[in-house]
């Protein structure tokens, strides 16, 4: 295993009229020995750019790549030491499962009997002992994928790079393929380098997510800080599902406490919007008559059922507008006035389209940001 430092790593593409595209900006990071890092973000942000980069198969405009101290801006892809394993399997139709594995040693001249004894090790750890002798077109889409990493894994490199390998699957195979691959980075404590659009993928699979948009790095941390203490609005929107909600306004003092006044619903018109008592935050009391964003997960909004509303603050009026039934979890539209905002309930609760609910906001759990950079204020 490898550590690898990327420091103001830069491409730019130029597209048609001498314009010029840029890919990644300017990205420092650091993957650690063994690590399993995530570089999650939406359709081009630039996460497969830099997995190339990092592979050799594209050449950077500026910046540097170092595996274990040593940079290898100018190392050919063979010479890296890295496997990568691409988004669409990328297995030869005319070779058994075998000799798909078995291709990369054969290139590098390994000895037949090395050869056979790892294709073995990477079939049986990845239980495909049965399919070896099939070609992919025998192959399901999940034994398939499993081949194309058994042959990243019968290479033993420094350093596994994975490109979007599950999203081709089913739900079903991609959660199976999931456990499978955490299986296997725990057991071969090997770095990896994994990119998804996937957050799902992301907050479960990686030691540490970077979450990367129109090429520059937004936030690196640990899965939940992520999704708990989000950089900025970007992050905070991009991890959740449905997204965190977002609300316009400004914090007064009333009544010797703090009050967030929701001007307008977020990204829409103006409005005499809902009032919602604060708890004291740390870095927020010096934002008193500034117009902040507000975000609140779905998870923090929740029906108030008439027995528990006695005492409780932030109680709203609204309506549920649409239902979505997800099993375990129940996620409700409300309008309130002109305020439309998502919240979840349990599996039993009565909520139907059209009927009125009152829900409460847990105003421990908001986030604030500023409207002009979008940057998170306050701890």
């Amino acid at each position: 295993m490898a550590r690898v430092l990327l420091e103001h790593l830069t491409k730019h593409f130029e597209a048609p009229a001498g314009r010029l595209v840029k890919a990644v900006e300017d990205v420092s990071l650091t993957i650690e020995h063994g690590e399993l890092l995530v570089i999650a973000g939406p359709s081009g942000c630039g996460k497969t750019t830099t997995l190339r980069l990092i592979a050799g198969l594209e050449n950077p405009t500026a910046g540097t790549i170092a595996m274990d101290g040593n940079v290898v801006n100018q190392v050919p892809p063979g010479r890296r030491d890295v496997a990568m394993v691409f988004q669409h399997y990328a297995l030869y139709p005319d070779m058994t499962a075998s000799e798909n594995i078995a291709f990369g040693l054969r290139l590098r001249k390994c000895p037949p009997p090395e050869i056979d004894q790892r294709v073995r090790e990477a079939a049986h750890m990845l239980e495909l002992n049965d399919c070896l002798a099939r070609r992919p077109a025998s192959l399901s889409g999940g034994q398939r994928q499993r081949v194309a990493l058994a042959r990243a894994l019968a290479r033993r490199p420094a350093v596994f790079l994975l490109d979007e390998p599950l999203s081709n699957l089913d739900l079903p195979m991609r959660a199976r393929m999931r456990t499978e691959l955490a299986r296997l980075h725990s057991r071969l404590k090997v770095t990896m380098v994994y990119v998804t659009h996937d957050q799902i993928e992301a907050m479960t699979l990686g030691h540490r997510i970077a979450v990367m948009r129109e090429g520059t790095l937004q936030q690196v941390a640990e899965p939940l800080t992520v999704y708990n203490r989000p950089a900025n609005l970007f992050v905070a929107g991009f991890f959740g599902s449905p997204p965190m909600n977002f609300f316009k306004g400004t914090i007064t003092h009333v009544n010797g406490g703090l009050v967030f006044q929701v001007q307008t619903p977020f990204g829409q018109g103006a409005s005499d919007g809902l009032k919602l008592e604060m708890h004291p935050l740390a870095g927020i009391s010096d934002c008193v008559g500034r117009e902040l964003i507000m975000g609140l997960r779905p998870e923090s909004i929740s029906e108030a059922s008439p027995a528990s509303q006695a005492g409780l603050p932030n109680l709203v009026q609204g309506v549920i507008e649409t239902v979505e039934t997800l099993g375990p979890e129940t996620y409700l539209h409300v309008r309130s006035g002109d305020d439309v905002f998502a919240a979840r309930t349990t599996p039993g609760s009565l909520a139907a389209p059209n009927r009125p609910m009152t829900v409460a906001f847990d105003m421990r759990a908001a986030h604030f940001f500023d409207p002009a950079s979008g940057n998170r204020i306050g701890t």
